[in-house]
């Protein structure tokens, strides 16, 4: 009987400890590929280049210890995605010195916060926090921004 019960917690003993390392082993894949800020996220292009070209530029303002922010970079991921032949997609870490002169500009209340700066006809607008989750909204937003200034152009063009 002892030999059995010896026998018995030998094996268990053996699969414990196989699933136990199987189980570190699988968070460490796991915890190196998660991204832990939202500055691990590298999108778009830097801000100086952005805006030296004609496109409207969504601006993403963030800080790395935000939780929020870290939450919406997904969904910002693949809005960078859809719209980068219309947008020039930044990000801005707020605690970065180099971004200082336009975190001052622009009006900052909470994280993350997205803008739309249009360089060529000196414009730019809040996109509503409400929304960003929502990536059926926030295009719509996106795309209503795109519209208005397709009728800008238009506009322009036709008083040359």
């Amino acid at each position: 009987m002892k030999k059995k019960l010896i026998i018995g917690l030998s094996i268990l003993a053996v699969l414990l400890t196989g699933a136990i390392t199987f189980a570190v082993n699988a968070e460490n894949v796991n915890f190196a590929s998660k991204k832990h800020v939202p500055s691990d996220y590298k999108i778009g292009i830097p801000y100086s280049e952005a805006v030296s070209q004609d496109k409207p530029i969504l601006a993403l303002f963030y800080v790395d210890w935000c939780g929020y922010c870290l939450r919406f970079m997904p969904k910002f991921k693949i809005v960078s995605t859809i719209y980068k032949n219309k947008y020039n997609v930044v990000m801005l870490n707020v605690d970065d010195p180099a971004n200082q002169k336009l975190v001052k500009d622009v009006a900052l209340s909470g994280f993350p916060t997205l803008y739309v700066i249009d360089p060529k006809y000196n414009n730019r607008f809040l996109l509503n926090n409400a929304i960003y989750m929502d990536l059926a909204k926030l295009r719509v937003e996106l795309d209503r921004y795109l519209s208005i200034r397709k009728r800008l152009d238009a506009s322009e063009s036709c008083a040359k």
